[in-house]
């Protein structure tokens, strides 16, 4: 399903940079199979899925399309496509894809504006059949090309080329799971099996954790709309082999775009336990089943209606991975790494117009040490499993020069082990551009762990202004955008003085 989503793709940010998912689901909307794609989308599935899918009258060839955070999305950017897999007649379970999409109408170009409510970032899509029975419903299809309802169906419109190959790949899998079915091979028991083995592998990992309750607590920098220093903390429960968490103490909804709903939230928290399995453990719902969360409702990481969230998706869960991690470590400390780089650096710009244009790039950073070696440099962690945009890609796509692209010497966390470094890259823009960055660890720095120091904090600049951690601006031919990303912290380790 990846590849055909790859290959079938037009916008540089799902075909080079790979910001997509593919996930395999039992009739129940239980996770069953997925790729090694992004995890911040494949554990909000994992959370939502059933609701989204259960209750409904599916045909074979549907599709159903859907983005609204509050109904099985995570931020409007990222658009999910259900298909149905059927044998005969007997509805046998559904593949999905999830993939972000640069232009979903926002206010400003990239769709990842400095937002205080939902419909300023884009288009919300509730839950919609984009094929009813094999058949294109092309009045919606025309609205998320961007084109008014009545017309023809926008097969040549560069906006709709992303959908079409969101649900090529989705009709492939479905497919391919049809003939193993008809092959005689009993999905149904297949799906249960897989689940129950899951399950018995997450219980007994957590059964190896000593009992207790573990606290931990960060803070994101801020909302983009003057508040600052908002917290998020954790309370972890292990009693056997069950893990419980709980968020209460947490910010309320904030008034910028850093709130989350709790399937961004349950995303993190998956994650974070499955890292902590061996990798044979397979990544299924039932992996999920001995964890339970909690996060009180119009909080920070369970916001309300219509409340912004397109930061909450990328930087919110960046922060919760490390509140988990950091309660995990007092449970499990040669386990656990330091904070890594903490944010995705989300960089979004572009232009309207007949020659209209937009790019969305997340920039990689420093991992943090551990007890067994140092991070790593440069990479995109936890949350995020993308790659950058090639040089020539970017180029030859968007009116923009790279003049700098090197680690950033210093940055990792000092320590027995040191944290990885981060990025510099430099941008200079060769036509007029509206700019949107959404960004995180600019003041509140990576945390080292087992007495190792914190990683550099990192900055973003325009024409050597330093620019706040949320901001939006006008450039114009000539200037330059300098973002540099952060470092992971240290790790001293007990041997250490």
């Amino acid at each position: 399903m990846g590849a055909v989503l790859r290959l079938s793709a037009l916008s540089p940010n799902i075909k080079d940079r790979l910001d997509f998912s593919c996930a395999i689901f039992d009739a129940q909307g239980r996770l069953c199979a997925q790729a090694a794609h992004i995890p911040v989308h494949l554990g909000s599935m994992a959370y939502a899925m059933a609701d989204l899918v259960t209750g409904r009258e599916w045909q074979a060839e549907d599709l159903m399309v859907v983005n609204d955070p509050y109904l099985g999305g995570t931020h409007l950017p990222d658009v999910t496509v259900v298909a149905p897999v059927f044998q005969s007649q007997t509805l046998m379970g559904f593949t999905v894809t999830r993939a972000h999409h640069a232009n979903i109408g926002a206010h400003s170009p990239g769709s990842m504006p400095v937002s205080t409510h939902l419909e300023q970032e884009g288009i919300v899509i509730a839950p919609s059949w984009l094929k009813r029975a094999g058949q294109w419903q092309v009045p919606l299809c025309r609205r998320l090309a961007g084109l008014e309802e009545h017309g023809t169906l926008p097969v040549e419109t560069p906006r709709f080329a992303d959908f079409s190959a969101q649900a090529s790949a989705c009709e492939a899998g479905a497919r391919r799971l049809a003939e193993l079915a008809d092959q005689q091979f009993d999905l149904v028991a297949a799906f249960d099996a897989l689940n129950a083995y899951g399950e018995k592998r997450a219980r007994a990992r957590i059964a190896t954790l000593p009992d207790g309750c573990y606290r931990f607590q960060d803070y994101m920098d801020d909302d983009g709309q003057g508040q600052q220093g908002i917290l998020i903390t954790v309370s972890l429960t292990i009693c056997g082999d069950q893990a419980s968490l709980d968020f209460s103490g947490t910010a309320d909804q904030v008034a910028g775009n850093i709130n989350c709903p709790l399937s961004v939230a349950a995303a993190a928290v998956y994650y974070c336990f499955r890292c902590l399995m061996d990798d044979d453990v397979p990544a299924c719902d039932g992996l999920f089943r001995p964890i339970k969360l909690s996060a009180p409702p119009g909080s920070l990481l369970n916001a309300r209606r219509p409340a912004a969230v397109a930061a909450g998706n990328v930087e919110t869960s960046s922060r919760v991975v490390d509140v988990v991690l950091g309660a995990l470590a007092q449970a499990a400390p040669e386990a656990i790494p330091a904070a890594s780089q903490g944010t995705m650096n989300n960089v979004a710009m572009g232009a309207g117009g007949d020659n209209g244009w937009d790019y969305y790039e997340t920039m990689a950073g420093g991992t943090g040490a551990h007890a067994g070696g140092p991070g790593l440099s440069a990479v995109h962690s936890h949350m995020t499993n993308t790659l950058n945009t090639p040089v020539e890609s970017l180029e030859s796509h968007y009116p923009l020069r790279v003049h700098r692209y090197q680690l950033r010497r210093g940055s990792g966390g000092s320590g027995q082990f040191m944290g990885g470094e981060g990025l510099v890259r430099e941008l200079e823009f060769l036509a007029d551009a509206q700019v949107t960055l959404l960004t995180e660890r600019r003041l509140f720095a990576p945390w080292g762990l087992a007495g190792g120091q914190s990683g550099a904090v990192g900055e973003n600049r325009h024409n050597g202004r330093l620019l706040p951690p949320k901001a939006s601006f006008t450039a114009r031919p000539g200037d330059r955008l300098l973002v540099a990303s952060p470092g992971g912290g240290g790790y001293r380790g007990r041997e250490c003085k």
